[in-house]
């Protein structure tokens, strides 16, 4: 049997499970009702086939429960994963770089969040500091020396297992 897409694991830090948690209580909370009040006054200004105002309301209310449901579908599905937050230096250019790796769902490579599958994310994973890691790319191979590996200390329930 092969798996369907609902069976899909989304993979979130603590964190990125905390964010859309908050996010879907806005939408639910705050969004839902400022589309009502929308609706309601577009209603009230009589003929909605030519209303913008009501168009335009109806567009954003069905954008907001995609997004609801898109949420709702990976809070079902998480998998809770450990954030790490490494330094990093590229070793050709010299420079240093901070960045998270984080489950795909919440990857932001602009914001320096790295996804776990991802191949620099899957070449750091398990590194320690002073490893160098080799990383290919569609424009070449790059070389990466990990600097130093900060554990993300937000996670659930620890469970300090002495190996």
């Amino acid at each position: 049997m092969s798996m369907s897409m609902e069976e899909k694991k989304y993979k979130l830090t603590r964190e990125g499970v905390e964010a859309l948690e908050q996010e879907l209580e806005h939408l639910t909370v705050v969004k839902r009702q400022e589309i009502a009040d929308k609706l309601q006054e577009a209603r009230a200004q009589g003929d909605l086939s030519e209303n913008a105002e009501y168009d335009a309301a109806k567009d954003e209310q069905r954008d907001i429960e995609a997004r609801i449901e898109e949420i709702e579908k990976i809070l079902k599905n998480v998998e809770v994963i450990d954030g790490i937050k490494l330094r990093i230096l590229d070793v050709e250019l010299g420079e240093e770089q901070e960045i998270n790796i984080v489950g795909s769902a919440e990857a932001d490579v602009l914001n320096g969040k790295i996804s776990n599958e991802s191949p620099l994310g899957l070449a750091l994973i398990g590194k320690k500091k002073g490893d160098v890691v080799e990383v290919s790319a569609p424009n070449g191979v790059f070389e990466y020396k990990v600097l130093e590996v900060v554990k993300s200390k937000k996670t659930s329930k620890s469970k300090k297992k002495e190996d």
